[in-house]
């Protein structure tokens, strides 16, 4: 795995600074590129302030696509919801015209599923910039260590979309795959606090994605790091 590059902010709102300012110029040069730039997210705390920031950043906004990493199983609306978050944070600011895909379609059967990949396919892949927030057990997106689904999420032949059923969670999610996460050339990932610095340093030394699925979208990713 090629190494990934850390950067340590002095702060937790530079950070939030810096990364928007690096994933604008980055949509930037895609639309520059290719005439429309397509970028995942991730819900959570953590890159709340940077989204609202990127939101708000004069682009072709129309010529941009979103989506998420991935999303809780919940119906629409739900305050647990990461598309409530984004709805509060990115997508209220300038980057309301961006053109958003859901990872759910309606209900969370095997028909939904399968349309959400035939939307993802169609309106949001292959991605340039994926944004991934860690946990502290070292997952990234909703790619959790031993969590059912993941071994199928973390397969080179598997589909864009995957259900995961992490144990004890308060409900189901799809996840953006590991190959499709990881085929996005330009990938970020934000952590905050030294439980997360300690997470990503035990990461590293497992060298096993089943025990630290963020190794799977790490290689050659750039770490943003704040206190």
């Amino acid at each position: 795995m090629k190494a990934p590059r850390v950067i340590a902010h002095p702060s937790r709102p530079q950070m939030a600074r810096a990364l928007a300012d690096a994933l604008a110029e980055a949509l930037r040069r895609a639309i520059a590129a290719r005439g429309v730039a397509r970028i995942a997210v991730p819900g959570g705390e953590t890159p709340r302030e940077m989204l609202t920031r990127l939101g708000e950043a004069e682009l072709d906004w129309p010529r941009v696509v979103v989506t998420l990493t991935d999303e809780r199983l919940t119906p629409p609306g739900h305050p647990r919801a990461n598309e409530t978050m984004l709805a509060g944070s990115l997508l209220a600011g300038r980057a309301r015209a961006a053109r958003f895909v859901p990872l759910r379609g309606a209900g969370d059967g095997p028909d939904a599923l399968e349309a959400a990949r035939r939307a993802l396919r169609e309106r949001a892949l292959p991605l340039d910039v994926a944004v991934l927030g860690m946990g502290a057990d070292m997952h990234a997106a909703s790619l959790f260590p031993g969590a059912r689904g993941l071994e199928a999420a973390l397969a080179p032949d598997a589909p864009p979309l995957c259900r995961i059923d992490p144990e004890g969670a308060l409900e189901p999610r799809v996840t953006l795959s590991a190959p499709t996460l990881a085929a996005a050339p330009e990938r970020h990932l934000v952590i905050a606090g030294a439980d997360k610095r300690a997470a990503l340093e035990r990461a590293l030394a497992l060298d096993d994605p089943r025990a630290a699925p963020v190794l799977a979208v790490l290689g050659g990713a750039v770490v943003h790091y704040a206190d």
